[in-house]
């Protein structure tokens, strides 16, 4: 079956009614007494296909265009590139949640410090989205494991999601309203009686190679959304989709394009645009999708030149011999940039003056900062890493305002 014309034309959800029992004592009375409630049925999308718009072709080759020269860019370049851009996406993607922290913060999260919630989550994002990714390439399918691997990465330390990390839901979950019964909520989704027959269509069509790559993933996250296959951590699992469909599809084989920046920088568009999907019309998310991926590719592109700099940079602002001590820690901090002094320790050997010395000169020098205020178990980050990360996502979001 084909689908899709001038006016992004897609089969619009169903709804059906299910038995509503409240599980969760609380809310008014009508909460109490609710029992049964009309949900959200996506279509089975497996067999569809989809044609572009011709208004948007040529911003479809852009988006092609700038997603390939941003990879090509990274092509050769060290693992810690593709850190930096799995990490710049999935806080973004976070934010988009409303979970957020300070990239000091974030930084501690990322030496393993757990006393920042949010920071704690963002970087359990990054590993989400490092994991499905990575098997997206290696195997060159997408799996219904990745996926629940993924939330499982996402979700595992959370305090109320973590028992559930990795499980698809049992129970009926919902968008907005209340938090007692689905009475007033923004969006139901399917009943999760059908949540495994919905996923596995899902996978089946974001497995195929005969769809326009973008319109593919923007199509695979959309359903993703709908189908709310998990009690939590939707939103941030469905992204990662989208950057496993372009690894998957040969697009982006050697990086990730922070396209959540740009979805973020239109945070309203984008929940709309959802909304637009459900109902039929999948044009507005394609437009949002493909304008993010732009923006994201060429500020992207941007900081991986900047970065490919900073330790030829670096060796030259802290003015380190070769085969000085300070000298051995600068790639340790461009590969990993935050460490603590364990892992200072791993790079350089034991702690001793010299090491402390080092450390020094290079905190003397602007090239690393220490971030934990403390005289114990202190954290050390690469400062320009860091910079980049908060500039990237400005740059993106600037960029989308002009769009």
């Amino acid at each position: 079956m084909v689908v899709g014309s001038e006016h992004g034309d897609w089969p619009p959800h169903g709804s059906e009614v299910v038995h509503w029992r409240q599980e969760r004592r609380g809310g008014n009375r009508e909460d109490r007494m609710l029992s049964e409630v009309t949900t959200s049925l996506p279509p089975l999308i497996a067999d569809l296909d989809y044609v572009v718009p011709a208004n948007l072709t040529q911003l479809g080759e852009r988006a092609l265009v700038a997603l390939g020269a941003m990879d090509g860019e990274a092509t050769g370049q060290p693992a810690a590139m593709a850190r930096f851009m799995i990490r710049s996406e999935s806080v973004a993607s976070s934010k988009i949640e409303r979970v957020s922290a300070s990239t000091e913060d974030f930084a501690r999260a990322l030496a393993g410090q757990k006393s920042n919630s949010s920071a704690v989550s963002m970087v359990a994002a990054s590993a989400a989205l490092s994991t499905m990714v990575a098997a997206a390439g290696s195997r060159g399918t997408i799996e219904r494991a990745d996926i629940l691997t993924a939330h499982e990465a996402l979700m595992r330390d959370d305090l109320h999601e973590g028992p559930y990390a990795g499980r698809l839901r049992d129970s009926q979950n919902w968008i907005g309203g209340s938090d007692y019964s689905p009475r007033t909520a923004l969006y139901v989704p399917p009943g999760h009686a059908r949540v495994s027959e919905l996923l596995d269509d899902l996978i089946a069509f974001a497995n195929r190679d005969d769809l326009p790559t973008m319109a593919q993933a923007t199509i695979a996250h959309a359903q993703f959304e709908s189908i709310h296959p998990f009690g939590d951590g939707n939103g941030r699992t469905g992204r990662a989709l989208i950057g496993a469909i372009l690894r998957r599809r040969g697009v982006t084989p050697h990086t990730v394009v922070p396209v959540a920046s740009g979805l973020l920088a239109r945070r309203d568009d984008y929940f709309d645009a959802l909304g637009s999907y459900r109902v039929g019309d999948v044009q507005p998310l394609l437009e949002l999708m493909l304008r993010s991926a732009v923006a994201a590719a060429e500020e992207g592109r941007v900081s991986v030149q900047r970065i490919k700099q900073f330790p030829q940079q670096w060796i030259e602002q802290a003015d380190v011999r070769r085969a000085s001590t300070a000298a051995a820690l600068i790639p340790a901090f461009f590969d990993n940039p935050v460490m603590s002094i364990a892992d200072v320790e791993r790079t350089a050997g034991p702690v001793s003056p010299k090491l402390y010395a080092a450390l020094t000169r290079l905190e003397d020098a602007g090239i690393i900062q220490e971030i934990t205020g403390r005289k114990r178990d202190r954290v050390w980050a690469a400062s320009d890493l860091m910079v980049e990360l908060e500039d990237l996502d400005s740059r993106i979001a600037a960029a989308m305002k002009q769009r």
